[in-house]
């Protein structure tokens, strides 16, 4: 019951950044670039570094508001061949952990140069036996140049067991 209500909140949040992209398009921007995370919660016992690709359309309401539409690709690289459960240790060898999320985004921009915002979707998992789950990653970035993006964000996905990152990453404007 919790999945289907969090799937139709995405669905709404995801038609409503699309209805938004209808209301202004004077100033629209196609973002990418890439990401460096450390896990930490659960994830951090089998990984120490994730890396990832963010590809996003963002188009302005307003001086002061963004919203629009994201994906790409997280990996957390696995770091060793046995995992621990509990009083079991398990051999073998592990796939990465493999995300590919689909998210609305929404951002506030305080200055032209500081923004505050939120990507809230869906991470579908990739690899085998890794079912998604919910998607949040809040984050907060400075512009270093007219089309360079440096950002910090918290990435959390709500799946069978905690995925949490931080994250540093660089987008650029196209």
């Amino acid at each position: 019951m919790k999945k289907k209500t969090f799937v139709l909140v995405v669905i709404a949040l995801v038609s409503v950044g699309f209805s938004a992209m209808g209301q202004r398009v004077d100033r629209t921007n196609f973002k990418a670039g890439i990401h460096g995370g450390v896990p930490f919660g659960d994830i951090s016992d089998h990984s120490n570094f994730e890396l990832g690709l963010d590809v996003g359309y963002h188009i302005a309401l307003s001086e002061l508001i963004d919203t629009g539409l994201t994906t790409g690709f997280m990996n957390a690289f696995i770091n060793n061949d046995s995992v621990d459960a509990g009083p079991v240790t398990v051999e073998g060898d592990f796939p990465n952990i493999q995300y590919v999320p689909v998210a609305a985004v929404f951002r506030l921009y305080p200055t032209y140069d500081f923004k505050l915002g939120a990507d809230v979707g869906y991470a579908v998992g990739i690899n085998d036996g890794n079912t998604g789950g919910g998607y949040l990653r809040p984050i907060i970035g400075v512009n270093v140049s007219g089309n360079t993006e440096l950002n910090i964000s918290y990435v959390k996905v709500s799946d069978d067991y905690d995925f949490s990152m931080a994250a540093l990453g660089i987008l650029f404007l196209f």
